[in-house]
């Protein structure tokens, strides 16, 4: 993505924020500077400020997706900060000013200390991005997928799977990777054709076998009182 003027740089930065978080659009363009802390890696979705699903409040650390993506949020933080003077209570990610241009019309031309009224601009910025790139468009909710995905192949403990969970806003486990993991067909034939080959060892064999043997767990617990 180009990141030649401010809206570019800050529009960079919301895809960059998404992944980085797996924060929902509505709480990316409700939070303000001071609920990102890049020392400790976080971001405080506080409810009482931050529009989070179910009114819940609860803290977010960066996901491991590289740091160029981290490297691109934090630039975007220190520039609001440092030369756009930005303060604790202003906006993560401004909304555009309207402004009167040289033909009398109205034209997005630079960045106001307001918070977008809702999360249709996100949207916008997506499609935006993905033609660009001659991608098909994806939403920001489908970056949650993403992560879901990528914890099934990073979390190899009950407690790896749980945490990654927690960072998503979830409750349950199960609810990460019920309905938000399902497989890709090219990924569904790597791990089918994977299990036919022989194991490392006993050892990897049960560092594998925690993570289903916890969702196994956690669906017997529910299906009764489903029933």
């Amino acid at each position: 993505m180009p990141a030649s003027t401010d809206i570019e740089r800050r529009d960079r930065a919301i895809v960059a924020f998404t992944l980085l978080t797996g924060a929902r659009d509505r709480a990316i363009v409700s939070a303000k500077l001071k609920h990102v802390d890049l020392i400790a890696c976080s971001f405080f979705q506080d409810a009482r400020e931050v529009r989070t699903k179910f009114s819940k409040t609860f803290t977010t650390f960066f996901f491991p997706v590289g740091d160029e993506i981290r490297n691109i949020v934090a630039e975007w933080l220190t520039y609001l900060r440092q030369d756009r003077l930005y303060g604790n209570d202003d906006p993560l990610f401004p909304k555009t000013r309207m402004t009167m241009g040289e033909t009398k019309r109205f034209e997005h031309v630079e960045l106001s200390r307001e918070h977008w009224a809702n999360a249709t601009p996100v949207r916008s910025i997506f499609r935006s991005a993905f033609e660009a790139a001659g991608l098909p468009y994806f939403n920001p909710h489908s970056l949650r997928n993403t992560l879901a995905l990528l914890g099934q192949r990073l979390c190899l403990t009950p407690e790896q799977l749980k945490a990654w969970s927690q960072n998503l806003g979830h409750e349950a486990v199960l609810t990460t990777f019920a309905s938000y993991g399902t497989v890709a067909d090219s990924r569904q034939g790597e791990v089918i054709r994977a299990l036919g080959l022989p194991k490392l060892s006993a050892e990897s064999a049960s560092m594998e076998r925690l993570p289903m043997e916890l969702l196994l767990k956690e669906i017997a617990r529910r299906v009764p009182a489903i029933g």
